[in-house]
């Protein structure tokens, strides 16, 4: 059977109808039905490797969750033998999942745990079910979202005693198999760590059961469990979190090409304890193992990025919009417009943690402005990496053994095989776009792709697979891949039961024609992922008998103006289809295995490729972006310098350009205090400055006409709510735990904006304390945007040199009837503004009555003559 015509036909005159597919039976044939020996898994793994790694037995499948009651939590499949999780009566949140990885436990006491009770709010759910990886398709992404199912798994333990501030973190994407291992100190309001579990946006988080005993819940737990609501919490024994365990799995499954990971967590204690539950667990619910050196393991220190903790992050709008969460106005939405869900994913993270070496940051910049130079570059790779799949997701699953074999894990397999072949054929192609590349980042992910494993692996996988055989979309494409995804004549029984299942494809587009000359009725073929093969027709009731379908159609629906249905006839030959369909994936899939076999030595340099196509896609988008709107490349001095900068993301929002403005900070004029009536821009400004700056620091160009910015190592923001303003004590408390952050953490490289500080609180009280925070951020030498209504402040330009007045301008128009308007201008002006009392301006053109406007103006001026007067007083005091 040629392999071109014999695709063709075997799709009989079906109509392909969009879905997915997938089989949950098992394989119930021997596995001896090829010659030869085959290893169902990625390679031949004894099973005394799997009881080393992590301490679980060979019947490591048989381990057991217990979820805590509507948790929503699923089962993994269990054999019932084995270690189990077992519910800890003392060690488990009232609404988290309680784990507990006991020695010698029997699934049957499951049934006697009990979940204890630990002071938590009731309504809170927190389930969320976990689909092995193995059963994931690797989709193409046209424009990756922000927005994409949660798949991060993440253990955090904290040092007790002396070390109690001293944290260890470990992640992994079940989409991506890279294990991040991160260990720092904190303070006690462990800032760095919901900072860190914000930017994973994580499926699950594994914590001690210590960490929550009943009565004795750690201040780490509950703040976690605070900003985490919507995600489940798993407490397994604290004994599981153990660093010498934690070691034995980074060396056993850590790949050779990043081994100098060692070198850097053999003392991070904490890090390699998390390293070692977080393993432990996600092999369980995976059902499956990670093959031996098949991990990407990283240490990522702090040092290397900017911090923005999670407020800013959501003051700012970064990747998130408060008002609405899936509506693009971000500052991610402006930049994305990557083509791969890993350049997506890149983007993001990037954002969140922005770079500090402005050597790597000018390198990128050197490629941007690579690609907007030369638009043959820029349009070549555009279209090779839209072609590209999720290179990470597809590493993942390669790089799992399967515990149980199911006709599922075959087809993923098969799939698997082409999505790779797929990504293989796409190296040269990407290194012809680069060739005439000139920037030193580019030439060496150029020469990366020389490495000759890509060629290895494609020989060998063309040596089997059809040169043909091809990524699909349609799941009735796709399925015709799989079932002729091996060459013929390498198995005769597989090229008969393709022959057989052609025939009955070709019976099922036959039956379906001499049905519609039977009843002369425009019938069509059709497919779906549910019905399999079914009879389609639009509805044209005129055409039929009595208005109605021959009784022979049964399962009739009705969709707008189709009818579906099928017959008996039709479900027989479905049944006999999927039958066929079991036996060539079997098959197939034992000559896909003998394949990955022989390549998961070459299989490595996929990380690489991950890496170079995520980059690209998001240099490009940055590209993207510049030739949407008029971008600069900024410069990096010791000076924070824009002219004629504008908000990025009110661009995308606004009917027209944004009003620019100026900024201008130094070491020698560090502290802005920015003035002007609500409404008049002071917000908007502001954290324009921060959205800037962030731009510069991932490597994309900035809206200005010119700009220059000082590398800063932490962004803080503590913005109020200009229009509506909640006077009370919670209010005010958020506003103290805010500043005591920023004063906590700020240091000399720090960029901060704070805006409407003691709002919360009395005009006296609010003056005074801004007044004091101002003072010690002075000492600071941070670069410091203070927006505030309180213009007692103005003063201290008097007294600290380093210290600047800008206020946005306002307009007073007055109307024919004699009432005056205010125009917003939305320009900043150098000094502070001349607007006072700008509430009471707004009382005179509403309808309030004469009389109550001058008492409010009597009684204002008396106010703020005493606020005055205490305030002049104060300098004396101290």
């Amino acid at each position: 059977m040629s392999n071109g015509s014999s695709k063709t036909e075997a799709c009989g005159q079906a109509v392909i109808s969009a879905a997915s597919e997938s089989y949950t039976g098992r394989c119930s044939s021997s596995l001896s039905g090829l010659g030869g020996h085959y290893t169902l898994g990625l390679l031949q793994t004894p099973r005394s490797t799997a009881d080393s790694i992590g301490g679980f037995s060979s019947g490591g499948a048989g381990l057991t969750p217990f979820r805590a009651a509507g948790s929503g939590g699923k089962e993994p499949p269990r054999s019932g033998r084995g270690e189990s999780y077992l519910g800890d009566k003392s060690s488990c949140a009232e609404n988290a999942s309680a784990v507990n990885l006991t020695g010698g436990g029997s699934a049957r006491s499951l049934n006697n745990a009990c979940v204890g009770k630990v002071p938590f709010s009731t309504n809170r759910s927190i389930g969320r079910s976990h689909t092995p990886v193995t059963g994931y398709s690797v989709t193409s992404s046209s424009t990756a979202s922000a927005h994409t199912a949660a798949s991060v798994i993440v253990a955090v333990v904290e040092g007790r005693g002396l070390a109690r501030g001293e944290v260890g973190m470990a992640s992994i994407d079940l989409k991506n198999p890279e294990v991040i291992l991160s260990q720092f100190a904190d303070n006690t309001t462990y800032a760095k760590v919901i900072t860190k579990l914000k930017i994973l946006t994580p499926l699950e988080i594994i914590m001690p059961n210590t960490s929550c005993e009943a009565g004795n819940t750690t201040k780490l737990f509950a703040l976690i469990t605070e900003h985490f609501k919507n995600v489940t919490f798993t407490t397994v024994q604290r004994k599981y979190f153990n660093e010498t365990k934690g070691l034995e799995y980074i060396e056993q499954l850590c790949a050779s090409e990043f081994s100098t990971v060692f070198m850097e967590i053999q003392s991070k204690y904490y890090c390699l304890a998390a390293a070692a539950a977080l393993l432990k667990y996600v092999e369980f619910i995976q059902n499956s193992i990670y093959a031996p050196k098949s991990l990407k393991v990283h240490f990522q220190g702090s040092e290397k990025t900017a911090m923005i903790d999670s407020s800013s992050a959501q003051n700012l709008e970064l990747v998130t919009n408060n008002r609405d969460s899936r509506n693009g106005h971000t500052l991610f939405g402006v930049l994305n417009y990557t083509r791969t869900p890993g350049g997506s994913r890149r983007l993001r993270s990037n954002i969140l943690e922005p770079l500090v070496d402005a050597e790597t940051i000018k390198t990128r910049l050197d490629c941007v402005q690579e690609f907007l130079q030369d638009e043959e570059l820029f349009f070549g790779l555009q279209a090779v990496i839209s072609k590209f799949l999720d290179t990470e997701q597809l590493l993942s699953i390669l790089v799992q053994i399967p515990k149980q074999d199911t006709v599922k894990t075959a087809e993923s397999k098969i799939s698997n095989i082409i999505y790779l072949k797929h990504t293989l054929e796409l190296v040269e192609p990407l290194k012809a776009a680069l060739r005439r590349c000139n920037t030193s980042l580019l030439r060496a992910y150029y020469n990366a792709l020389e490495d000759r494993r890509f060629g290895i692996i494609l020989e060998k996988i063309t040596a089997v697979i059809n040169d043909d055989t091809r990524y699909a979309k349609g799941c009735l494409s796709m399925r015709t891949q799989k079932c002729y995804a091996v060459k013929p004549n390498i198995n005769e029984f597989l090229d008969i039961a393709r022959r057989t299942y052609t025939e009955i494809v070709d019976d099922i587009a036959g039956m379906i024609t001499q049905l519609a000359e039977k009843y002369n009725l425009p019938l069509k073929t059709s497919f779906s992922s549910v019905r399999g093969f079914f009879i389609q027709m639009n509805a044209d009731c005129s055409a039929l008998p009595n208005g109605k379908l021959p009784s022979e159609f049964t399962k009739v629906t009705k969709t707008r103006n189709t009818y579906s249905f099928t017959s008996a006839d039709l479900i027989k030959m479905n049944e006999r289809c999927q039958e066929s369909l079991r036996e060539i994936y079997h098959m197939t899939y034992l000559i896909v295995c003998k394949l990955l076999n022989e390549i998961y030595e070459h299989i490595h340099c996929l990380y690489k490729l991950s890496d170079i196509v995520s980059m690209l896609d998001m240099l490009l988008s940055f590209a993207h972006a510049c030739t949407i709107s008029d971008y600069v490349r900024p410069e990096f001095t010791d000076t924070l310098a824009i002219k004629q900068g504008w908000h990025p993301i009110l661009e995308k929002i606004a009917m027209e350009k944004p009003v620019s403005n100026n900024a201008y900070l130094t070491e020698g004029s560090n502290f802005l205090i920015i003035t002007g009536p609500n409404m008049s821009g002071k917000s908007t400004y502001i954290k324009q400055i921060a959205l800037c700056q962030i731009m510069a620091q991932i490597g994309s160009y900035v809206p200005a006409e010119y700009c220059s910015f000082r590398i800063a190592e932490q962004i803080f923001t503590r913005i109020g709510m200009d229009d509506d303003i909640e006077t009370n004590a919670s209010t005010f408390m958020k506003e103290m735990k805010e500043i005591t952050y920023i004063i906590q953490n700020a240091n000399d490289k720090s960029l901060i904006i704070i805006d409407e500080l003691g709002r919360g609180t009395s005009a006296e009280e609010g003056i005074g304390i801004c007044y004091a925070a101002c003072e010690y951020l002075l000492n600071l030498k941070a670069f410091t945007l203070f927006a505030t209504h309180f213009l007692e402040l103005c003063h201290m330009d008097a007294l600290y040199p380093n210290v600047e007045n800008y206020h946005f301008e306002v307009q007073h128009v007055r109307s024919s009837a004699g009432k005056e308007k205010i125009t917003y201008t939305y320009t900043l002006s150098k000094g502070y503004t001349e607007e006072k009392n700008y509430g009471l301006k707004a009382a005179e053109v509403s309808s309030l009555p004469p009389s109550i406007i001058l008492d409010a103006k009597a009684i204002t001026n008396h106010i703020a003559k005493q606020i005055l007067n205490s305030t002049d007083r104060e300098p004396l005091l101290r």
